[in-house]
């Protein structure tokens, strides 16, 4: 009996759970496979043989996981490496056992990376029979051979609108205020370029550009002369000429300097410096992933396709070690379509923010980044309440 197995790696996302879904119900409506099992906690979860029967799930219960954000399956950070030839043996060895043909990972760069190893450890011994495929999720949008990664468009949805509602509430006031928002980007800032669909964002930081003190104050002061406020957001991965981060000022633990806070680090900066007398800051945190009440729905309706075009491709026996991307047609109409590319050219790779979308003097993005970014976050999903709250599914490593 031919099985599949599906596996989320990394940091979840709030649709996450939607490209599952596709998956579970592409396989009802084309039985490919005759069991889907979900694979508890990634590859870590995986090694331990701790799976789940997906494959009879109610109409009712896939509409739940698609509004239910993060991973229902559960996470890892575990690294499948190259080197440890025992951990690609053992898994290898459980999907023979449990007769799996095809495992589906979920997930950014390390995860497609697991995807290439398996596929080329495989290749290389001449195993057949078992076959890895990419379905891309991040909020950062930093995978490469797709337009965007699922996940992304409701992370910057959220980012926009808290931007206008802090915003307005900081606007409420006649002194002298600087607020500071931190989105997540350690190596791209599609995040915090997002803020900018708000239309308030004064001063932007991203990874993507040097940080010079000097210049950003002087931003920073022109803005609180003009208005008596000034809104910024920056990435979390914001850093100096030579490459030190900006919160690299952080306290040591076990030897190691533990980055701090950008926000704050750029408050004191304000502040020591007399730039402006007041300055708030915001950390979004986990906040910008895990959130589910303002998910676009243009996000949601292509992670569930994209769950659908991976189980569709998979129906060829000869599809091994690719990732389902979305192409976009042209950037005047909005339209995408579902491609497959080589892992390979995924796996490690940075996409960042395009330099030639970004403003100098720390003036914001493009209108050609505005272009980009507006369709990504249209829309709004119905969602299943109960008792005043969204209705989402018990996790499955909690049952």
């Amino acid at each position: 009996m031919s099985k599949c197995l599906i596996a989320q790696s990394g940091g979840p996302t709030s649709v996450i759970n939607s490209t599952i879904a596709g998956i579970i119900k592409a396989n009802q409506m084309n039985p490919v496979y005759d069991t889907v099992l979900g694979g508890l906690n990634g590859i870590e979860g995986i090694l331990n043989e701790r799976f789940v029967d997906l494959t009879d799930m109610t109409d009712e219960e896939n509409r739940i996981l698609q509004q239910t954000p993060a991973g229902a399956l559960g996470s890892c950070r575990y690294k499948l490496r190259r080197d440890n030839v025992d951990d690609i043996k053992k898994l290898i060895r459980i999907m023979e056992k449990h007769d799996i043909e095809t495992l589906f990972y979920t997930g950014g760069n390390d995860s497609m990376d697991t995807v290439a190893a398996l596929c080329e450890y495989a290749q290389e011994h001449e195993i057949t029979g078992h076959r890895f495929i990419g379905c891309p999720k991040t909020v950062d949008n930093d995978l490469l051979g797709t337009d965007h990664s699922p996940g992304f468009g409701s992370a910057a949805k959220f980012i926009a609108s808290t931007a206008l509602q802090t915003w307005m509430d900081l606007s409420v006031y006649t002194r002298q205020e600087v607020f500071v928002l931190e989105t997540m980007g350690k190596d791209a800032g599609w995040l915090a370029a997002s803020a900018c669909l708000s239309g308030i964002v004064d001063v932007l930081v991203l990874p993507e550009m040097v940080f010079d003190r000097a210049s950003f104050l002087a931003a920073v002061k022109a803005c609180v002369r003009k208005k008596n406020k000034c809104y910024i957001v920056i990435s979390e991965g914001i850093h100096y000429a030579d490459g030190t981060l900006v919160s690299a000022a952080g306290e040591k633990y076990a030897g190691q300097t533990v980055p701090g806070s950008a926000a704050n680090t750029i408050r004191n900066m304000i502040l020591t410096s007399y730039t402006a007398s007041r300055c708030r800051v915001q950390d979004l945190s986990t906040s910008q992933r895990c959130h589910g009440t303002e998910r676009s729905l243009t996000d949601v309706t292509e992670a569930f396709r994209l769950g659908v075009s991976a189980h569709m491709h998979s129906a060829d026996p000869a599809f091994t070690g690719k990732m389902v991307a979305l192409k976009r047609r042209d950037m005047e109409t909005y339209d995408t379509e579902f491609i497959a590319v080589d892992v390979h050219e995924v796996a490690n790779k940075i996409r960042y923010f395009p330099a030639e979308w970004i403003l100098p003097d720390y003036q914001g993005i493009t209108e050609k980044a505005y272009a980009y970014l507006r369709p990504l976050i249209k829309g709004e999903p119905s969602v299943m309440m109960k008792d005043g709250l969204p209705v989402y599914c018990k996790p499955y490593y909690l049952r």
